[in-house]
């Protein structure tokens, strides 16, 4: 289940690339949406199942602590391997335009990568759990192809450079389901790797999607995608509960 699921999230990254390829501008609600859904997959599902597969081994507050360094951590890496731009920062902030492409592709790419193991993850703590976490990868994978194209063609890369770059994007999650498949992990273990996928999924959602979201478009109709997509992802949470 989780190979195919991580299928499907390899065709998401290619169909949001292709529409950042022609419409970028016009992709802010989708990407409101996605914020909204990662942080309901973070608060909803990953923190309560992390805590439920850990408390018996690990303190509640231990846990919580777990998701505190999941945020911490991806927020180093976001800022030191691959740093954001957005359209109206100035040039002289950002990294040469091939290094900083090839550099924002492959760190997106690796989180890609990631994704998928989360996939395959919570699939090997239950399905309703794996349901839900693939939800909210989908929907995350979709805005992946388009910062992914985004980056590179902001980087002055050309339209080649850039669908090379959405491919290897789209293939890692598969790879990284992949991979779960030879690993077996004591419930505790499941339980501390959910809550720091939790802190991943909360600060890319704060920090990556919001802004992209609403930058430079009014925020009226983005912040009304993305509470629908924190409900959306709570249903979906009740549902499969």
């Amino acid at each position: 289940m989780a190979i195919a699921v991580s299928i499907g999230a390899f065709f998401m990254t290619l169909l949001g690339g292709m529409l950042a390829l022609h419409l970028r501008d016009r992709l802010h609600l989708i990407l409101g949406f996605s914020a909204g859904a990662v942080l309901g997959v973070a608060f909803f599902d990953l923190i309560p199942e992390a805590v439920s597969l850990a408390t018996p081994t690990f303190r509640f507050d231990e846990v919580l602590t777990v998701v505190a360094l999941g945020f911490v951590i991806y927020m180093i890496l976001d800022r030191t391997i691959a740093p954001h731009r957005h359209d109206h920062d100035h040039e002289e902030h950002a990294p040469g335009p091939l290094h900083g492409g090839k550099l924002g592709a492959g760190s997106l790419s690796v989180h890609s990568f990631l994704d998928g193991f989360a996939i395959g993850l919570a699939f090997k703590v239950s399905a309703p759990v794996g349901i839900v976490v693939s939800a909210a990868i989908l929907v995350h994978d979709f805005s992946d192809g388009v910062n992914t194209v985004g980056i590179v063609l902001g980087r002055k890369g050309g339209a080649r450079s850039a669908t090379r770059w959405l491919l290897i994007d789209a293939a890692a999650p598969v790879l990284g389901a992949a991979s779960t498949l030879l690993l077996d992990f004591p419930p505790y273990v499941l339980g501390l790797c959910l809550a720091l996928f939790a802190g991943f999924f909360v600060y890319i959602s704060a920090s990556d999607l919001l802004p992209e979201s609403y930058h430079d478009h009014p925020t009226r109709w983005t912040t009304a995608m993305t509470l629908l997509g924190i409900v959306t992802l709570y249903v979906v949470a009740r549902l499969t509960a």
